[in-house]
């Protein structure tokens, strides 16, 4: 280290305790590397969430544009906006739970497909994770994703849904 800092060869890092010492750049990059089931579910969760953005905005400049026939004008949102979300529905007759994927080519509804990926990548990465457990014979870990998925797909199914 130099009176001035660290040098070039030498970067700070907290050690124990919060004390700084000064580190290698090949030190840091030991220290920062990450497991291979980190990386994949990072991995996957990043193209996840890059296809459910372009998703999003593709639709929603297709129903803007009027590229995509509409649903709900967007003209009328407004005088229907007021209105409690039993009446919306009720107005606009649009679909509840899973109803809305019958109605996909529909700019509003396509929109929705955006946020369905972007709500189901954790389930992609978790899909992902499986394989690589079970090579390395961690059979609790595969079986842990495999439950979080069911939980995942059993609520997002509607049939724990009460009151309706």
């Amino acid at each position: 280290m130099t009176p001035n800092g660290p040098s070039d060869r030498e970067l700070p890092i907290a050690g124990p305790g919060g004390s700084v010492s000064a580190a290698s750049p090949a030190a840091l990059s030991a220290a920062a590397e990450q497991p291979a089931e980190q990386l994949r579910y990072a991995a996957v969760l990043d193209w996840g969430a890059r296809i459910g953005m372009i998703v999003l905005v593709l639709s929603f400049v297709a129903y803007l544009t009027g590229l995509m026939e509409a649903h709900v004008p967007p003209r009328q949102l407004p005088e229907l906006w007021m209105h409690p979300v039993g009446r919306f529905l009720e107005l606009t007759q649009s679909p509840t739970g899973w109803g809305w994927l019958a109605r996909i080519h529909l700019g509003d509804m396509a929109g929705l497909m955006g946020i369905a990926l972007l709500a189901g990548s954790s389930v992609a990465c978790l899909l992902a994770l499986v394989p690589l457990y079970l090579a390395r014979g961690d059979r609790a870990f595969a079986a842990i994703c495999l439950a979080e998925v069911a939980v995942v797909a059993l609520a997002a199914s509607g049939w724990l849904s009460a009151g309706h």
